[in-house]
């Protein structure tokens, strides 16, 4: 079969729509759609496209229910301007065509008044005005380029965690000599005040704190989070808005002041003083008895008390009257400063006495003091012993201290389950302050580390008993508590054998120094833990706490069997960060306890001779012969009891550091 031949010519045009005229309206909605920023513009853009479609002509608007995205506003809004259209063309007028002697179809908005259908009116009065035909074109570029919708910028609710925040980071940024950054756990102690809800304990029958707000602020691009731990900035973003919320807040503030100002205005003018307290006269004017006498008498007509005279003159005054001189001069003097209000007197010493305790405080707060009456004992609860794992188990405990009213704070504790702090009763601030100060908070001397029975089990398994006993004691609090939770007969039915576990406690208790404390369930640990808060605020009432560094175990005073030179609660909790990084002291002593039988004791008893790796090598060089070096640390005392080391150990340290190749 001979191929077909090939058809050489110009590209046949496609025909344009056969239905003009309701194209030219449909844009025409649409554009108005677009300029009132309405979203109807993508219904008829819709309609635009589908028409386009549409090859065969329509002879009203309601044929055009057929096609896809035309409903029946559409058709009956394309009827209305059809009738409109024969109205002021005639009957005949053309449809499907433009022809040049008819002028393109103008809707005149006042012939529609008195239509009923409400939402016609209001699409053909935006339609007045001209018409031209590179009005398609223009509503063809891109939406930028036309508006559009406008998106609100996310502004957070005054008293919200996501506004304390940004007021918070945006105060912290106008700090000279900031670091422009801020950790989680400042953030939160600062942003408290200014947030209604708790960024530690959520409410009730909620898992929500006030810190989750941040990943929202993160989300919108308002914070910037890096590094880890985490480091939390605002970005340009979030401080525009930030900036907008600080000027609002001294607005408010402002009027604030201004109404209080205008209160006190108001109040002093109905107040109607009873006496005057004339304090302009001259001494001059007390030369004379006589014109003493003539000014009280005036003094007492008109209501007015003198408060200038000498105190010489007050004193030969009352000493006439004890005498009785007869004088009566003397006699007036006397009756007229007896009537002396002394409360004058009393006023002064209680502002002197006011003035000499704010001064005091300051001292104190700037000596690191607190002073009696001037701090809050709070319980601390780790915020893993409230999430994760049996969320209604830990959360009993929350219910639990909630019940017995217990002034409670949950955050990160980076070793222990549960301490009580010293924490400084704040002050009002003023709003226009760049940021609000600090509240100091000191560690008291009593931790809790708490286990379940299984719990216990696990952590002997896989060593966490050891460590965690171990850091508990280089922590800095002298009084460490172990809360056994028994529950019953649990412990029979876990891996290690119940003997086991119980001589575990015994040594910690007889062999550590640890205080352990036997409990049932989670309520008797909610009422111990209550027992000890009320017994702590009583023992801590009326003392005077010294904050001292970490170092300085003997720094500062302390009562009589009870600290009180304690250590802030930052210092505490950075020096207990598991992952931080180590000296090479620590990293020796962590070695050496990866040794069987060489406890942490034994470990700081070698360190106390040799502090690194590099000082034991060079005494296992000094030493003449092989027996000597396997005995060198054999003699080393550790402990209370100051016993030795032993030949075993000294044995193995040796042949852990000596030995080429592989231990045998």
């Amino acid at each position: 079969m001979p191929p077909e031949a090939v058809r050489l010519g110009r590209k046949r045009t496609l025909p344009s729509c056969p239905n003009p005229l309701f194209l030219q309206w449909l844009t025409e909605l649409r554009d108005q759609a677009v300029e009132k920023g309405k979203n109807s513009h993508f219904v008829y853009q819709k309609a635009i496209h589908s028409l386009k479609k549409y090859p065969l002509p329509l002879m009203s608007g309601k044929e055009a229910n057929i096609l896809q995205n035309f409903g029946p506003g559409i058709c009956k809004i394309l009827d209305k301007r059809l009738e409109q259209y024969y109205q002021d063309n005639g009957p005949d007028a053309p449809i499907h065509s433009l022809p040049s002697g008819v002028k393109h179809y103008v809707p005149d908005s006042n012939n529609l008044e008195s239509s009923k259908a409400s939402t016609s009116a209001k699409e053909l009065s935006g339609s007045s005005g001209g018409q031209n035909k590179s009005r398609p074109k223009k509503a063809a570029e891109p939406k930028k380029a036309r508006g559009g919708p406008k998106k609100r910028n996310y502004v957070p609710q005054k008293g919200s965690g996501g506004y304390a925040v940004l007021l918070t980071l945006y105060r912290h940024s106008q700090v000279p000599g900031n670091n422009g950054f801020m950790f989680k756990n400042e953030l939160m102690v600062d942003a408290q005040p200014l947030c209604l809800k708790s960024f530690t304990v959520p409410d009730l029958g909620s898992k929500y704190t006030a810190w989750s707000s941040v990943s929202t602020l993160t989300k919108r691009e308002l914070v910037l989070k890096t590094h880890s731990p985490a480091r939390y900035c605002l970005t340009e973003l979030g401080q525009t808005v930030a900036e907008q919320l600080e000027s609002e807040e001294r607005e408010e503030v402002n009027e604030e002041e201004e109404e209080e100002e205008e209160e006190e205005n108001e109040a002093g003018k109905a107040v109607n003083h009873p006496e005057m307290v004339d304090l302009t006269q001259d001494d001059r004017d007390n030369a004379s008895d006589h014109d003493d006498d003539a000014n009280d008498e005036r003094q007492k007509a008109a209501g007015f008390v003198d408060l200038t005279q000498d105190d010489n003159d007050d004193d030969s005054d009352y000493e006439d009257d004890e005498d009785k001189d007869g004088n009566d001069k003397d006699q007036e003097g006397g009756s007229a400063l007896a009537t002396r209000p002394p409360p004058v007197i009393c006023v002064n010493e209680e502002v002197d006495d006011w003035n000499e305790l704010q001064a005091s405080e300051q001292e104190a707060a700037a000596s690191g003091i607190l002073l009696p009456g001037c701090y809050d004992i709070v319980l601390c609860v780790d915020f893993i012993e409230t999430t994760g794992g049996n969320t209604v188990r830990k959360q009993e405990l929350v219910t639990e201290l909630q019940k017995n009213r217990v002034t409670f704070d949950i955050r990160k504790l980076n070793v222990g389950d549960f301490l009580w702090i010293a924490r400084e009763r704040t002050v009002d601030s003023d709003a226009g302050q760049a940021r609000p100060p600090a509240v100091r908070e000191l560690v008291l001397d009593y931790i809790v580390e708490r286990k379940r029975m299984d719990d216990l089990c696990g952590s002997i398994i896989d060593g966490r008993f050891r460590e965690q006993k171990f850091r508990l004691k280089r922590c800095g609090l002298h009084k460490p508590i172990y809360l056994v939770e028994e529950h019953g007969s649990a412990a029979a039915h876990l891996s290690l054998p119940e003997s086991t576990l119980q001589q575990a406690i015994v040594n910690t208790q007889v062999v550590d120094g640890f205080f352990v404390k036997r409990v049932q369930d989670v309520k008797e640990s909610a009422a111990y833990l209550t027992m000890m808060t009320r017994y702590l605020q009583k023992l801590y009432q009326n003392r005077t706490l010294h904050c001292r560094s970490r170092e300085l175990e003997g720094d500062g005073p302390k009562g009589d069997n009870v600290s009180c030179s304690l250590i802030s609660f930052t210092e505490f909790n950075h020096g207990a960060v598991k992952s931080k990084s180590q000296t090479v002291r620590e990293v020796f002593a962590r070695q050496l306890m990866q040794i069987s039988g060489l406890s942490g004791d034994k470990a700081a008893a070698i360190l106390e001779h040799y502090s690194c790796v590099n000082s034991l090598m060079e005494a296992y060089a000094r030493c003449s012969s092989e027996a000597e070096k396997d005995k060198l640390l054999s003699s080393i005392r550790y402990g209370k009891l100051k016993r030795n080391l032993g030949p075993s150990l000294s044995h193995s340290v040796y042949q852990l550091y000596c030995t080429k190749g592989p231990l045998s």
